[in-house]
C-alpha cells in the first residue's frame, strides 16, 4: 500500500487565543482586548488567570516576536495590539515607536514602582510607555557543594573570586564555565564585571544619552567609564580561565555539567538555581557580580518583559478601562506571582515582597542595598556584545582595541537597503477565530500542505502570529507571520495514531492535565477536519476525524512531518499533557530549518494558500 504523506504541523505557537467565536452570544457583547506576548512563558499561569479574573472581557492573547520591528510591522497595516510585551528592550529601540504608544506617566499603575526602575524608562520629554514586569536575577550560580569539597570559601568579593577560581584550578576542576555562544551572555557578563562604573553618574549619564539618541545624532562610548568596562571584562576572562570554546557553548553545554556536579560556578538565572537545587540535589546559590570590595557587589536584573499600551485604546472608554484593570491586575502580587509562574524573582513595584528563596542567601545584602542594576539591552547592543565577546576571547583583543570594535559598531549606520521582496499577497486572511477556525492559520498549513505535496497537515495552536496581510511579503516579513519555534519532524503514522495524536493535543488525561485551557490551543488542520466537544468547563473532548467528508482510516499508513516543540506539551511548567513515548519517538528532526521550510514553500507557490473550514466545536 501507498504511503500516504501527512503533515502533522505542531506549533508550539504560544496559547495565540483564539478566544472564541467572535459571533458567539457569550463574546459577541464583551470587550475585546488583544494582549500580545513575547513568549509562551506568560501562558502558564498569567493569561488563564487574567481570563478567568476578567470572565467581563475577551482576551484575545497571541504569541507575537521579542522584537520592535516586529510590532512596527503590524502597525503598517493598521493591526497594532491593544497591550504589547517585548523582552528584549531598550528605550533606544522603542523610540520610533513612542507616537504609537500611550504615556503612562500619571496612571496610578506608573505610582506603584521603584522610581528607581521607572526612571530608567522615562523619555526625553518625560513620558512613560513601558512597565517593567518582575524582575529575572541574573548572576553567577554557586554549587556550595563542590566549595565544600575542596575546602574553598564563598567568596564575598573580587580578589576571592578570583582566588577560588585559581583553587578550583589548581585542583584540577573547571573553575566557571558560561554559554559565550549566547549574545545575552557576552552582554551580561560585559555589563556585570563592571556595573559599580556603569552606575557611576558618569556611567548613568551616559546611559540617558544613549537612550535618546537619534539618527541624526548617534551616540558612541564615553570615554571614562566604558574603557573600564572592557579592562574589567578582560579581567574577567582571564580570571575565570575562559578558553575560546566557550564562544560557541548553548546554555545546555553549561547547565548539564553543572547540574551533573562537575563544575562548581555558571552564570545563570535564580531560576536556573532553583531548578537545579530541585531536581538534583545541590546546594545552589546566586552570587554577585563582585567589585573590589563586597559593599560595590551588585545584582544584574532585567524584566521577564515591558509592556505597553497601543495609543488607540484611548479612543475606546471601555477598552480603556478594561485595559487598565489588566495592568493593575498584572501588577499586583498575585499577577506577578502568576507572571514569574511563581518561580525565583524579585519584584520592581513597591507594593510587592516576594519571599525570598534561598538561592538568594548570598545576595540578599545587595537586594537590600538595593544594588539590582536592571541591564542596558538593546537590540544593537546584543549583538556588537556578542562580537566584541568573540574578538576578546577568540582574537585576544585588548581592551583598547575590544573598546574601539564596540565603539565603531555602535556609530556604524546600520540601515540596511529595503530587503528583497518574495512574494506578494494578494488577499488577506484575519488571525481571529472564526467559526471554523483561524483563516490566517489554515492559509498556512494549506501552504505547507500545497507547498510540499502532503495529504494532511495538523497545527497545534495557531501556528501564525499575525494576520495574513496583502502586502509584499520579504523573508523577515513572511518569518513574522509564522510563529516561533515551529520545528519541523517526519514520521510514518497510522490512522489510529495520527488519532491518538490529535486527543493529546484536545483531550485532558486521567491527571487532568489539559492541553487547550482555553481557546489559544485548538489545533489547525488541513487535508482533514475534525470535530471537537465544548465540554463547558473549559476542557474539550476529540469527537470524530474526517478526510473530505470520508471517516480517517484507522488502518491506513501515512509519512507525517511534525512542525512544532514537544517540550510545550510535556513540560510540567506547560501543558504537562505527555505524548506517548513510543509515539513521540517515531518523529525525526528534519533537515529543513524551521522557517525556511515555510518561507521556501511559500516562494514556491507565489503565494499563501486560501483557508477553508477545518474545525466544527460543538457546545
Amino acid at each position: 500500500m501507498r504511503k500516504i504523506i501527512v503533515l502533522l504541523v505542531l506549533s508550539i505557537s504560544i496559547l495565540l487565543s483564539l478566544t472564541g467565536c467572535k459571533d458567539n452570544n457569550d463574546v459577541k457583547d464583551k470587550v475585546h482586548v488583544q494582549f500580545y506576548v513575547w513568549d509562551k512563558s506568560m501562558e502558564k499561569s498569567l493569561t488563564p488567570w487574567l481570563q478567568e479574573k476578567f470572565p467581563e472581557y475577551d482576551i484575545e492573547v497571541v504569541q507575537g516576536y521579542n522584537n520592535m520591528d516586529y510590532y512596527t510591522y503590524l502597525n503598517e497595516h493598521g493591526e497594532m495590539p491593544d497591550i504589547i510585551t517585548c523582552r528584549r528592550f531598550s528605550i533606544n529601540d522603542a523610540a520610533h515607536m513612542s507616537h504609537l504608544l500611550m504615556d503612562l506617566s500619571e496612571t496610578e499603575v506608573v505610582g506603584t514602582f521603584y522610581s528607581s526602575y521607572i526612571e530608567n524608562n522615562r523619555e526625553a520629554d518625560g513620558a512613560i510607555r513601558w512597565l517593567p514586569a518582575c524582575a529575572e536575577v541574573d548572576g553567577i550560580l554557586a554549587n556550595k557543594d563542590l566549595f565544600d569539597k575542596y575546602g574553598i570559601e564563598i567568596p564575598t568579593d573580587y580578589a576571592e573570586f578570583k582566588e577560588a577560581c585559581r583553587k578550583f584550578k589548581e585542583a584540577g576542576v573547571t573553575p566557571f564555565i558560561t554559554d559565550f555562544g549566547a549574545d545575552y551572555t557576552n552582554l551580561e557578563i560585559m555589563q556585570g564585571s563592571a556595573v559599580s562604573d556603569l552606575m557611576s553618574m558618569q556611567g548613568t549619564s551616559w546611559r540617558m544619552e544613549y537612550e535618546s539618541e537619534s539618527d541624526e545624532n548617534p551616540v558612541g562610548l564615553d570615554d571614562k567609564v566604558w574603557p573600564v568596562v572592557f579592562e574589567k571584562f578582560d579581567q574577567f576572562i582571564k580570571d575565570t580561565y575562559v578558553i575560546e570554546d566557550f564562544t560557541g557553548y548553548s546554555f545546555d553545554n553549561c547547565s548539564r555539567p553543572f547540574n551533573e556536579g562537575t563544575v562548581p560556578m555558571i552564570r545563570a538565572t535564580a531560576n536556573d538555581a532553583v531548578y537545579s537545587r530541585n531536581n538534583y540535589g545541590h546546594n545552589v546559590y546566586m552570587l554577585p557580580y563582585f567589585g573590589e570590595e563586597s559593599e560595590d557587589n551588585w545584582v544584574l536584573t532585567y524584566p521577564m518583559f515591558q509592556i505597553a499600551v497601543s495609543k488607540k485604546v484611548e479612543e475606546d472608554p471601555a477598552k480603556k478601562e478594561a485595559v487598565f484593570n489588566i495592568l493593575n491586575a498584572i501588577f499586583t502580587p498575585e499577577g506577578q506571582e502568576k507572571t514569574s509562574n511563581n518561580t525565583a524573582v524579585l519584584s520592581y513595584n513597591k507594593n510587592v515582597n516576594f519571599e525570598f528563596d534561598n538561592c538568594f542567601k548570598y545576595i540578599e545584602d545587595c537586594i537590600n542595598r538595593n544594588h539590582m542594576y536592571m541591564r542596558l539591552a538593546s537590540t544593537e547592543i546584543f549583538a556588537i556584545s556578542k562580537t566584541v565577546g568573540d574578538a576578546v576571547i577568540k582574537d585576544g583583543a585588548t581592551p583598547k582595541e575590544a573598546y574601539d570594535l564596540f565603539n565603531n559598531l555602535l556609530l556604524k549606520n546600520n540601515s540596511d537597503d529595503e530587503s528583497e521582496v518574495l512574494l506578494t499577497q494578494t488577499t488577506y486572511y484575519p488571525l481571529t477565530l472564526g467559526e471554523h477556525g483561524s483563516p490566517a492559520c489554515s492559509s498556512v498549513v494549506n501552504t505547507l500542505r500545497d507547498a510540499y505535496d502532503h495529504d494532511i497537515v495538523i497545527g497545534f495552536a495557531n501556528i501564525a502570529s499575525s494576520d495574513v496581510f496583502a502586502a509584499d511579503y520579504t523573508y523577515q516579513k513572511i518569518k513574522w507571520l509564522l510563529s516561533f519555534k515551529a520545528y519541523t519532524n517526519t514520521a510514518v503514522l497510522t490512522g489510529a495514531e495520527i488519532r491518538e495524536v490529535m486527543e493529546t493535543l484536545i483531550n485532558t488525561d486521567e491527571e487532568g492535565h489539559n492541553p487547550i485551557r482555553h481557546y489559544n490551543l485548538i489545533p489547525a488542520t488541513s487535508g482533514m477536519e475534525y470535530t471537537m466537544k465544548d465540554n463547558g468547563d473549559g476542557t474539550y473532548t476529540l469527537l470524530d476525524l474526517s478526510i473530505n467528508g470520508e471517516a480517517l482510516d484507522d488502518n491506513q499508513e501515512y509519512n507525517v512531518l511534525l512542525l512544532g516543540e514537544f517540550d510545550f506539551i510535556d513540560a510540567d511548567i506547560y501543558c504537562n499533557r505527555k505524548f506517548n513515548e513510543e509515539l513521540k519517538s517515531k518523529f525525526k528532526n528534519t533537515e529543513a530549518r524551521y522557517f525556511d521550510y515555510f518561507i521556501d514553500g511559500s516562494v514556491k507557490l507565489g503565494q499563501f494558500s486560501a483557508p477553508n473550514d477545518y474545525v466544527t466545536i460543538i457546545k
